[in-house]
């Protein structure tokens, strides 16, 4: 089992998040790399980043790991569910599963239809506001996991609403082409153990891994136990195979 991420790490790990996202915002990259960066600030099995069109009264999902019943659910129903009221206030920091009332959670189709299948056990949903009070958009982050109540990355996530709100409001963040849940991510694999995956077809260490994708030696080594694991394969030299064989290479 992989050891506790200190709170200065995840710290650094924000500083990253706040860097995508401004990328982000700017056009010179996309929203998942947002995503990416921010599975260092929490592990997660599914999150999105999505915008809210007032127009047509529906998100649409700019990058996410959700399997299509849960995106489409997200970009249809959410707002009508009965928890979106009380996310939707500006007062409130994110809300997190394990914080939500009982009853509400009984009276929620997004939890007994879409998390609950999933297995999902914690995470946050967090309206993002522009600077003058819009409502632009949502992050939605679960996991399997349940976490502490003390886990520092719970202030981080509601300290990078900000940048998060700016990103998703921006037109140079362009909604992706539609492509099937496997495609976007084979083998179950999160953004950034895909990314770690792309690396390893070039045979670089752990710690050129780490230089090239601004994280830790000892995170790098986590995210490749997890990916072995999830691809049930024995070392990183098949890893790098099977990367190969998906057309996975690391970015230029």
């Amino acid at each position: 089992m992989a050891a506790e991420r200190s709170t200065t790490d995840i710290l650094d790990a924000a500083v990253h998040v706040r860097e995508a996202a401004r990328s982000a915002t700017n056009g010179a990259t996309g929203a998942d790399s947002v995503l990416a960066a921010l599975s260092e600030v929490m592990a997660y099995d599914h999150a999105s980043l999505a915008r809210w069109d007032p127009l047509r009264r529906r998100h649409t999902t700019l990058a996410g790991s959700y399997p299509d019943d849960a995106t489409a659910y997200i970009e249809s129903r959410l707002h009508h569910d009965p928890v979106f009221p009380v996310l939707r206030s500006p007062a409130r920091g994110g809300l997190w599963l394990r914080d939500v009332p009982g009853q509400l959670l009984a009276a929620s189709p997004g939890f007994q239809e879409v998390l609950r299948p999933l297995g999902v056990e914690d995470g946050v949903a967090q309206c993002l506001f522009a600077a003058d009070g819009r409502y632009v958009g949502m992050l939605n982050v679960s996991t399997r996991r349940p976490r502490h109540t003390s886990d520092p990355a719970r202030a981080v996530v509601t300290l990078l609403t900000e940048v998060l709100a700016a990103a998703v409001g921006s037109p140079a963040c362009a909604p992706p082409r539609r492509v099937a849940a496997d495609a976007r991510r084979p083998g179950g694999l999160s953004p950034r153990e895909l990314q770690v995956l792309a690396e390893l077809t070039t045979g670089r260490t752990n710690r050129e891994i780490a230089e090239r994708l601004h994280i830790t030696p000892r995170t790098v080594g986590t995210h490749i136990e997890h990916i072995l694991a999830k691809l049930d394969l024995p070392n990183r030299a098949a890893a790098a195979a099977r990367a190969a064989a998906w057309g996975i290479e690391p970015s230029r």
